[in-house]
């Protein structure tokens, strides 16, 4: 017996037809995207951004944003009777009393990881590929805004259960906002509403993380992507492969269907990680006390850098013009600056020097440019080390090490490991881009003591 369902791509075609988009949305359909393995970190961040909707709003909810002082009279024993605010009670309420509320919260907690991660993985590849060069500037820039949107939403998110970690947390970015000469007070007193320890902060951070940071993501994700697409996509050279065109599947059925398992494997991946892997349980932290700060506190991990600088940073303070800059300021407002700034001027920069003024729709491998990959490993390489110092009393601890020890260590790595490390990667570079240039020829001594070239030596 013949099956006389109709095709997917007959049930397109019969919509369009009535509806009169069929020119337009059979060319959307027509539209090639190349197939790599690496191209997929950015559909994994649009995808953990979904979910990070659907639990926020699940969440949003039962969430009381409001720090008055209340008593916690809930099923978890060692806080009850004990006085805490709104806020945290609410989040208590949602992880033992609501149903699936526990596991809602950790899988957005876990998107939010996933989804910084995934851009940050996203940026890495457009910029050892050079996808960033003309004529994508512009998206380069919208995806460092996206980064930069995407630490705002995961820093407020996380500092609104009113707990002692993010109560932590929040008291830090108060006195880096201090730091700031002229403005500090100003703008520490916009955003907390007065002297610390704020009452009002997190109604201030509910609205900013619930409203007007998903609205600006939702925005320049839509943004980005239109630009991908009017742009076309970038892709690596091969057979077949030209400035001019793009090698790969069609949108529907086969990029489109692709695109739904990678969205289903994702949102299963979070809930498995939400059911199984417990994360920021703020019943072991217990309310926020001015007075207290948890032992071996730890940021989620796209903070812990910025703490670890703030930690390796040695007791420097400048006084000038009748004003002090006071130590935090350098690692907390001055070292992001200039490593964003950097960031976004990655396309001009690299034109500056390279004189590359071409339009690019070719990818290269990070070996095609050992000067650039070189850079980018060292800069990442200091992030790294950042990111250990913000751990170093666990690692002390954990090593039984003087914490001492461990920070002079660290600060040392600091300056020697981004050095040998962007050392070592442009000779890697070079060396195998060498080996890949059948132009290259080697030059071996012969058992006669001769020396001869062997120009296939070259292609092994």
């Amino acid at each position: 017996m013949s099956d006389t369902r109709p095709a997917p791509v007959d049930v397109i075609r019969s919509a369009t037809e009535r509806t009169g988009t069929t020119g337009g949305l059979a060319r959307a359909l027509d539209k090639v995207f190349p197939r790599h393995a690496s191209f997929l970190w950015g559909e994994i961040a649009l995808y953990c951004f979904v979910v990070l909707l659907a639990s926020g709003t699940y969440l949003a909810l039962f969430f009381d944003a409001s720090q008055a002082p209340t008593t916690y009279d809930g099923p978890y024993g060692p806080l009850q009777g004990v006085e805490v605010s709104h806020a945290y009670a609410s989040v208590m309420r949602l992880s033992f009393e609501v149903r699936a509320g526990l596991v809602i919260r950790q899988i957005h907690h876990w998107a939010a990881l996933l989804f910084v991660a995934s851009i940050v993985l996203h940026m890495m590849r457009v910029f050892f590929t050079g996808a960033f060069r003309k004529p994508r500037e512009i998206n380069w820039v919208l995806g460092c805004t996206l980064l930069l949107l995407g630490l705002a939403m995961g820093f407020t998110g996380y500092s609104l259960p009113d707990d002692s970690l993010s109560g932590t947390g929040l008291r830090i970015a108060d006195s880096v906002v201090l730091s700031i000469p002229v403005a500090g007070e100003w703008v520490s007193s916009l955003l907390f509403g007065g002297s610390w320890p704020s009452t009002i902060i997190v109604s201030r951070l509910f609205p900013i993380h619930v409203f007007v940071l998903p609205l600006a993501l939702l925005g320049l994700i839509g943004g980005h992507l239109a630009l991908v697409w009017r742009q076309k996509h970038t892709q690596f050279d091969g057979p077949g492969r030209t400035e001019d065109n793009v090698v790969g599947e069609r949108v529907w059925p086969g990029f489109a269907m692709k695109s739904i398992g990678m969205l289903s494997l994702t949102a299963g991946t979070l809930a498995a990680l939400g059911g199984f892997a417990q994360i920021n349980p703020i019943w072991l932290y217990g309310p926020y006390d001015p007075a207290a700060s948890s032992a071996d506190a730890q940021p989620d991990w796209y903070i812990g850098w910025l703490e670890g600088a703030l930690r390796l940073m040695p007791p420097l303070e400048i006084r000038a013009f009748g004003y002090t800059v006071p130590n935090p300021f350098f690692p907390g407002v001055l070292l992001p600056g200039l490593m964003f700034g950097a960031l976004y001027g990655v396309p001009w920069i690299e034109r500056r020097f390279t004189q590359d003024h071409r339009v690019h729709h070719l990818l290269d491998r990070p070996r095609d440019a050992p000067v650039r990959t070189a850079i980018g490993v060292a800069a990442l390489s200091v992030v790294g080390v950042l990111l250990l110092a913000g751990a170093q009393d666990v690692i002390a601890d954990t090593l039984s090490v003087p914490l001492a020890t461990v920070r002079r260590l660290l600060q040392i790595g600091l300056l020697l490991v981004p050095a040998a490390s962007g050392w070592f990667t442009f000779r890697l570079a070079r060396s195998l881009a060498r080996r890949d240039d059948p132009s290259v020829v080697e030059i071996r001594r012969g058992d006669s003591g001769g020396y001869a070239e062997r120009p296939e030596a070259s292609s092994r």
